[in-house]
């Protein structure tokens, strides 16, 4: 009765364009057919789509990132890239447990080999109180729940607010987020998989990982929702 009451007070909704759905799923039709998936090419460490020599783009070729490897489901276009933005932009905290569970069933691969521990990339203070809810840690807790790991709170922080990255050039996002990170001296010894929603040129997830590996962390994985094609 009350699943009943709870789908008359919320019926599904597709989680790109908000089209109202006679069953609960993630897409509508049309926003499931347009949905873009990563290509089988990709740089093995960071996913960058494409085709490089020895599976490694020029990136982590020439900077190796401190983080091991990183996955994403999606391309960042479409309805993935929609689904995101009405996520983080336009208050809606109720999308995490379905990308959650997005993330949980197209990675299922990836996350087989994954820490156990998962770390969100947090919000700064300022920027949570503004968006009252940190929506890279919702979706931390829900997969750690979908998958039976656990997600805990405080392990990294935000040590100064940053600008959005968008727009900014690379060099730009690399010098806006440097030092931005601490992490507890608790994550020393420990592996963490790192949770974002997009990955662009990395140069955030860099820095979070740069944190927990110098606080002591051994591993460092990351997962992400959506790859941007950066190069």
């Amino acid at each position: 009765m009350l699943s009943s009451l709870l789908e008359l007070l919320y019926p599904p909704a597709c989680i790109a364009c908000a089209k109202v759905m006679p069953v609960r799923a993630a897409f509508c039709e049309t926003c499931d057919l347009a949905v873009e998936r990563l290509p089988p090419s990709r740089c093995r460490t960071c996913a960058e789509p494409g085709q490089f020599p020895r599976d490694m783009c020029p990136r982590c070729h020439l900077s190796p990132p401190p983080f091991t490897r990183a996955g994403a489901p999606f391309a960042h276009e479409g309805p993935v890239a929609r689904a995101i933005h009405r996520f983080k932009y336009e208050d809606h905290p109720e999308l995490a447990p379905a990308l959650a569970e997005l993330l949980a069933t197209e990675c299922r691969q990836f996350l087989e080999q994954a820490p156990a521990v998962l770390v969100a990339l947090p919000l700064h203070d300022q920027r949570f109180r503004e968006r009252k809810y940190d929506q890279t840690q919702l979706v931390a807790g829900e997969l750690a729940r979908i998958t039976g790991r656990e997600a805990p709170v405080g392990l990294l922080s935000r040590a100064r607010e940053t600008r959005r990255q968008v727009g900014l050039s690379e060099a730009e996002r690399a010098q806006n987020v440097a030092g931005a990170f601490t992490a507890s001296p608790s994550v020393a010894g420990r592996e963490f998989l790192l949770v974002d929603d997009v990955l662009t040129t990395g140069a955030t997830v860099r820095a979070a990982a740069s944190a927990l590996r110098e606080a002591g962390a051994t591993r460092v994985e990351v997962i992400t929702l959506a790859r941007a094609f950066s190069l």
